[in-house]
């Protein structure tokens, strides 16, 4: 049987229990917050981390890995296993993608990587759903195949809290965040192609949750969706708020609630929602 290693970076939001115990070797990012830098989920938990972004989140920042942590690691996995599938956050937003590629070529194992073109829970479902499909027993390319297919399945809504920040990480421009700030607009974000983009502007905060609600809505509509994911940026009361309100409406839905993985909350701020899913 084909001994197979699974490579991502830390925007996939998986613990690293789960991790050690499925071959999954997770390269992570830096988030640098009043002047220091943590490696994502491994210095500073998500947890702890937010709670120093709400104090010192200005000036917050986030840097990708070393080449050299991901030319290291294809060396130690080619000593341990046949094969390596790799997954990573959207080459959109990050040069993780870009990185694994170019590291994978100089050596002799066979790797396939992958852009998830998102990030957080649905990058952490498509590993998931993979290593089931390893299990089983599909052949490696066809696991490929169906890898490369789930971008067009996922989803991420983002209500951000910080337009300042995110005009500072470039996710918006400085005319986008004068205009909202001038207005006192709220924005609801969504990936386009593994781009950040601008879903909706709305003028009251809670007509902004119920957008998101709305956008939910659709989705169940449509795709009739089984699970899904709630992420806070520190704010798990409201996150536990929202998903009582939500299987209230949708009581066959699973609900997870998870802390949104840091490298995105610096770019949104303390505070910011989301919901995400990986359709079937």
């Amino acid at each position: 049987m084909t001994k197979i290693a699974w490579v991502t970076d830390s925007t996939c939001g998986l613990d690293q229990t789960f991790a050690k115990k499925n071959d999954i070797f997770i390269i992570p990012l830096h988030v640098i917050v009043n002047g220091v830098s943590y490696r994502e989920d491994i210095d500073l938990s998500k947890e702890a981390f937010y709670e120093k972004l709400k104090v010192h989140g200005e000036g917050a920042k986030t840097s990708q890995p070393a080449f050299g942590d991901f030319v290291s690691l294809y060396e130690q996995l080619q000593k341990d296993y046949d094969m390596v599938i790799a997954i990573h956050a959207s080459s959109k937003l990050t040069g993780t993608y870009q990185s694994s590629v170019a590291a994978s070529d100089m050596y002799d194992i066979p790797v396939h990587v992958v852009d998830s073109k998102i990030g957080d829970f649905a990058l952490g479902q498509m590993i998931k759903k993979g290593i089931k499909l390893a299990d089983q027993g599909l052949a490696v390319d066809e696991i490929v195949r169906k890898l490369q297919s789930y971008p067009s399945n996922a989803q991420m809504y983002l209500m951000p809290q910080s337009f300042e920040q995110m005009r500072r990480s470039g996710r918006v421009s400085a005319a986008q965040s004068l205009f909202a700030s001038l207005l006192k607009l709220h924005l609801i974000l969504g990936f386009e192609d593994g781009k950040v983009v601008v879903k909706d502007k709305v003028r009251i905060k809670k007509r902004a949750k119920l957008q998101m609600f709305h956008l939910l809505e659709e989705a169940m509509e449509t795709y009739r969706l089984k699970e899904i994911c709630i992420s806070h940026a520190g704010v798990i009361e409201q996150a536990n708020q929202w998903k009582t309100e939500i299987t209230e409406k949708y009581s066959e839905l699973k609900v997870h609630v998870q802390t949104l993985v840091p490298v995105a909350g610096v770019h949104t701020g303390h505070g910011t929602m989301c919901i995400s899913w990986l359709r079937d």
